[in-house]
């Protein structure tokens, strides 16, 4: 059986609507272009600020859209009309085996569109109809520190139900921005390159031997089509390499895992290009914390 899942990518809606739908049609290219990759049959549509992206293999599925930037969060729904009595019945039916004798629990509704109720009065009444349903389970309503949170998104005509989220990458789709290359030493130029990749930059990977872990177990999950190049450690071998695929990949900058002045010799190589060094500002410890949520989400 097919899953449907509600995708959302905050920034994006946030553009002029010329920029919205170019940077909208990006992220549609991105989501099947890694469906497509891996073997994963999927139908895309698209609402103001939301995707739904159908696939038959759900769980597959749900990890490959949480490696897509531009992506905030993803929900596993339910689909039902906008009928308040459809809402409920299907609403009790998907909460039944959730809430156990003594379950706290809060309803969360918004809506999009005209209906004969506002988001308020729907999450007041459904929480109504719960307690009247299972008044025999001791359910307690908790806005603040609910266990289960019932989701109800009302978009029109058609009302989205679901349990939870999952976090995504976020940023801008891959392609939006200027291409980069970036020199991958280890969790620091890791880091360093996916950062410029959640801002929409496809980035050419120079990858030293102690890097080459962090690029093929995480940061080729998220761009299964960036370039890979080895090298060297050796600075001149390795600012000579950078140099070229730069060239080749007529990359509009170089990205640095540490700061620029550490590396005068190499600059020369680069001419006029911008040098990025984006976790020049970072602890060792701190890479590594924010190193392994980017990992998590590569899983």
């Amino acid at each position: 059986m097919a899953s449907l899942f509600l995708v959302r990518y905050g920034e994006l809606a946030l553009k002029s609507p010329p920029v919205r739908r170019e940077f909208e049609s990006h992220l549609r290219r991105n989501i099947l272009d890694q469906f497509v990759r891996e073997g994963i049959t999927s139908r895309l549509r698209a609402d103001h600020g939301h995707l739904y992206v159908e696939a038959d293999d759900g769980e597959r599925a749900r990890q490959v859209l949480r490696r897509i930037f531009g992506v905030t969060s993803i929900s596993a729904v339910e689909e039902v009309s906008s009928d308040r009595a459809a809402i409920r019945d299907r609403l009790l039916a998907l909460a039944e085996p959730r809430l156990v004798p003594g379950t706290r629990f809060a309803v969360r509704a918004r809506r999009t569109g005209s209906h004969p109720f506002t988001s308020q009065e729907l999450a007041r009444d459904l929480g109504s109809d719960v307690l009247e349903r299972f008044a025999d389970r001791d359910l307690k309503v908790d806005l603040t520190h609910p266990e289960v949170e019932l989701f109800v998104e009302v978009r029109g005509p058609r009302t989205y139900l679901y349990f939870d989220r999952s976090p995504g990458p976020g940023g801008l789709p891959l392609g939006v921005a200027g291409p980069l290359a970036a020199l991958v030493d280890g969790p620091r130029g890791a880091l360093g390159a996916f950062l410029m990749m959640k801002r929409g930059c496809r980035v050419a990977l120079v990858a030293l031997p102690s890097g080459e872990p962090y690029v093929r177990e995480t940061l080729t999950r998220f761009d299964p089509r960036a370039r890979v190049t080895r090298t060297d450690p050796d600075p001149a071998a390795w600012g000579d390499c950078l140099a070229l695929v730069a060239n080749e990949t007529r990359a509009d900058g170089v990205v640095l895992p540490l700061s620029v002045d550490e590396f005068p010799a190499a600059r020369e190589k680069w001419g006029d290009r911008v040098l990025f060094s984006p976790t020049v500002g970072f602890t060792d410890a701190e890479v590594e914390d924010r190193w392994k949520s980017v990992a998590a989400l590569a899983q």
